[in-house]
């Protein structure tokens, strides 16, 4: 077992230097390496913690970030919901709890999303953004017209 916790603390390393590059799925594929290896590593699973959010950080929907994603909830989340997943979040990746290669980024991130998706105002732009834009068919147009 000692062979594979060695073999997990390279991959870790190797994650994070992924991570600092710039490589999100690179960081992601050695740190689940890592886990697989050897689940008890120490500081892993804050790592873990950190290149998810920067994954989900990474997924647009239409082109947008996705805060949803980032929080790891669904669109349809009461404000409550939103709360809590927050808290939990930035209280796992704040600088000063979790000492992971890029949890500063993290936390500013999922501090981001909470911003967008706290405020009202903001949370429905955001919204509005995601929702796919309806074209008027021709057919419609056509029905519409023959009826009047």
């Amino acid at each position: 077992m000692e062979c594979n916790k060695d073999e997990a603390v390279r991959a870790k390393e190797i994650a994070e230097k992924k991570l600092t590059e710039k490589d999100i799925t690179g960081a992601l594929k050695f740190a689940l390496k890592a886990q697989k290896m050897y689940p008890g590593l120490d500081g892993l699973s804050q790592f873990l913690e950190v290149v998810n959010v920067y994954v989900a950080h990474e997924k647009k929907t239409r082109g947008e970030v996705d805060f949803y994603g980032v929080l790891s909830l669904e669109p349809s989340a009461d404000d409550e919901a939103v709360r809590k997943q927050y808290k939990k979040l930035a209280l796992a990746l704040h600088p000063d709890k979790n000492k992971s290669v890029g949890a500063d980024g993290a936390f500013k991130i999922v501090s981001e999303a909470w911003s967008a998706l706290y405020d009202r105002s903001k949370r429905m732009m955001s919204d509005k953004k995601r929702k796919p834009i309806t074209t008027y068919s021709r057919k419609k147009k056509k029905a519409e017209t023959s009826t009047h």
